[in-house]
Parts: structure tokens; sequence; C-alpha cells
């Protein structure tokens, strides 16, 4: 197979499969309880220099508690995958304050703007400042790396990023089809230290239920070698059982289940509660002055305890009640309220 082009950009992780392989070898499978805190996740699952990626897509299912938790515990020199990241990667941009250095390296995608809300200042700031290493790719193109690694081979071939300036600033390389001749591209497999990822429901043990749309999630709790799973809520693993086709990722890829109802917040979460535009509007406008979001971010997590304390100051039961109702009946008044497991 011949090599006929590289991009210029830097290749952050290391796609061989065979170090991969010896991670996932001395990885446990057994049935075990992972249920614990986020922060404990947190802390037992995120370290200083890791590569972290996010699932979900733009404000859509996004697990925003252990990232609360990476910026409230001042992880340090993270790598992350920009893949459609929204208000995730917002609230990562937001640890690079006062000196802190949370990010340091970014295969980017989709990373500064929160779609048609607009640009975030501070994820616009530090992109600007030349403080961290970036690499570029296209969504599409990170979906293949995840791909991948989850298949354990080395890179995935593809058609996308062709003759554009992002194939020129990404690490891909152009290569010739032994079968056709024509041009690939060829897309290093990425094999994150640790993902984070938000599900309907999960069992004790970490075999997870998304509904909906999966995005790149199953390959991507595949391909990390540690996973963070936050869920809306836990159930019994006779339930998995009974229904094993609805079970999206698998206990054996799971190392943390935190119960997090709420826990795409301010984001959406397909058939359970709509974003919260106003919120997420404040931290747009918050943003445009960095003291003004370092006071913002001192009131809403550096001086919270957790993300339940987090959701009170954010208007608490009767705004999470209106978000649950605007995603169920949407278009409908609000009735008398109704008692139930999430009310």
């Amino acid at each position: 197979m011949t090599q006929l082009s590289a991009g210029r950009g830097p290749l952050f992780m290391d796609p061989d499969p065979d170090a991969a392989r010896a991670f996932f070898r001395t990885k446990s499978r057994a049935l075990a309880d992972k249920v614990m805190s986020v922060r404990s996740a947190v802390e037992r699952f995120v370290r200083d220099g890791d590569y972290l990626a996010s699932g979900g897509f733009g404000t859509n299912r996004i697990a925003t508690a252990p990232l609360h938790e990476i910026v409230r515990q001042r992880r340090r020199d993270l790598g992350f995958a920009g893949h459609t990241t929204t208000h995730d990667f917002q609230i990562l941009a937001a640890g690079n304050l006062d000196g802190h250095r949370l990010l340091a390296r970014v295969d980017i995608a989709y990373i500064v703007g929160l779609e048609a809300r607009g640009l975030s200042p501070q994820a616009r700031r530090l992109m600007e400042s030349g403080d961290i290493e970036v690499c570029e790719w296209t969504n599409y193109a990170l979906a293949c790396r995840l791909q991948a690694a989850a298949a354990g081979i080395p890179f995935m071939p593809a058609r996308n990023m062709l003759g554009t300036d992002t194939y020129t600033h990404s690490a891909a390389r152009v290569i010739r089809c032994p079968f056709t001749g024509k041009k690939l591209l060829a897309v290093p497999a990425l094999w994150p230290d640790v993902a984070v990822i938000h599900v309907h429901e999960a069992d004790r043990y970490g075999n997870c239920r998304i509904k909906g749309i999966t995005v790149a999630d199953r390959e991507l709790a595949r391909a990390a070698k540690r996973v963070i799973v936050t869920t809306e809520r836990l159930i019994d693993n006779e339930a998995i059982r009974a229904t094993p086709h609805a079970t999206t990722i698998p206990s054996f890829c799971v190392d943390a289940v935190c119960l997090v109802p709420y826990g795409s917040y301010p984001g959406n979460m397909p058939g359970e509660y709509f974003s919260d535009e106003d919120h997420l509007r404040r931290w747009l406008e918050v943003e445009r002055d960095p003291g003004e979001l370092k006071r913002f971010l001192d009131e809403h997590i550096h001086d919270t305890p957790d993300f339940e304390a987090y959701l009170a100051r954010c208007g608490g039961h009767e705004r999470l009640r209106q978000l649950r109702h605007q995603e169920r009946c949407p278009g409908r008044p609000e009735g008398p309220e109704r008692s139930g497991p999430h009310d």
C-alpha cells in the first residue's frame, strides 16, 4: 500500500493496535458493582495529562456532571477529542482561566460554536491564544478514528477531507487503494485514555441503554481505555437480561456507573427533558468578560459540592419539571403537576 502524502498536524495518540490490546488485556471483565459518585469516578479514572473524549452530540445527551467535576478537581494538561462538542467543550475551555491549563491539546472538528446559539467567547479566546496544540479533522473523520479503534485496527480508510485544508492540518495520510488504485484517506485509530458518556439507563455492572441516536458512542465506549457512565436511571440486571438486544454499551467496557438524573443539563436528553436555552444563553453572556466568567464558575461549579447543587442553583425542581414537559409535550401548555420518579 503506497503512501502518497501526509497531513502536517500532530498525532496525539498512538494508533498501534497491539499497544492498545496490551492495555485492554489487563482490564477486568468481571461482573462487579461499579456504582460510585461522580467525584470518586473522576478522582479514580481521570488523571492529569490524560486524553479525554466526551459522548453525545452538540448539547444532546452530554455527560455534564463529570465535566464539571474535572473542572472542580482542577485536572491539568488534558487532551480532548472535539467531535461536535459544544457545551462540553465550553465547560472544559472555562478550565483554562487564570493561568490554569486544563486543556493542552485538542483534535478539533466542531468545538467553538454552540450551533444556532452562537460562538463561545471563552472557547474562541482559548483557540486564538496559541496556548494549546491542535490537529484538524471533520466529525466524520473522528468517528472513523473511533471506529478503527473499536475494530482493533490501526487506521480506517475514508474518502472525506481529500483536497481540503482540513486534510493539510490533520494527521491523516493519503494512500493508494491496493484494489482500485484510487486515492483514499487513512485516518489513524484513536484510543482515548478516558471517556465520559451519559445514558438513559444502566445497571450496576455498567450495561447501558441509549434511547435514540447513539452517534459514535458505541465505538467510543469500545475504544476508550476507561469509561465513566452517568445515567438517568439505575435498572435491575434482570431487565437487561430480559431484553439483551436493547443494551447499547456492555458492562465490560465500563469502569464507573454514576446515577445522575438530569445529567445532560443544560443540554437535552431525548425523550426526557429539553435543553435549558436560558441557561446556555447565560453561559455565552458571562463568557464575554473573563472576570465575570470566573465569578460564574465559582458560583455554579467551584463553590458547589456536586451536580445536584448545581441544578438547584439553576432553578431546581420547578425548572427541571418545565424542561421535562417541554420535551415530552412540545407546544402543549403545562397542566397540573404530576408526581413521578423525576418530578
